[in-house]
C-alpha cells in the first residue's frame, strides 16, 4: 500500500515545488520547439526552405503540412520519456522528505 505524503510537511511541498516547476519548464520548451518548427519552418522560413524538395513537395510546403504534426507526435514521446524520469526523481525526493 502507498504511503501518502503529510502535505503540511514543508520539505513534501518544496518537492512538489521543484516537480512543478520543471514540469513547466519542460513543456515550455517543447512548446517553443513545436512552435519554431510549425511557424518558423512553414511560414517565415518557406521560401527558403522552398529550394529543398522532400518526398517530390518543396520543404516549406511539407513543414506546414506535415512537419509540424510530426514534431509534435515527436515532442509528445519526448515528454513522456522526460516526464517519467522527473516522476521517478520526484518519487524519490518524496521518499527522503519521508524519512
Amino acid at each position: 500500500m502507498t504511503h501518502t505524503p503529510d502535505e503540511r510537511d514543508p520539505r513534501v511541498a518544496a518537492a512538489r515545488g521543484r516537480y512543478w516547476k520543471k514540469n513547466l519548464t519542460i513543456m515550455a520548451v517543447l512548446l517553443l520547439i513545436w512552435a519554431a518548427a510549425g511557424l518558423g519552418a512553414g511560414v517565415l522560413f518557406a521560401d527558403t526552405l522552398n529550394a529543398f524538395y522532400l518526398g517530390g513537395y518543396p520543404l516549406g510546403f511539407w513543414f506546414a503540412q506535415q512537419g509540424s504534426i510530426f514534431t509534435f507526435v515527436v515532442l509528445i514521446f519526448i515528454y513522456a520519456v522526460l516526464l517519467n524520469r522527473l516522476d521517478k526523481q520526484h518519487h524519490a525526493d518524496l521518499e527522503e522528505a519521508q524519512s
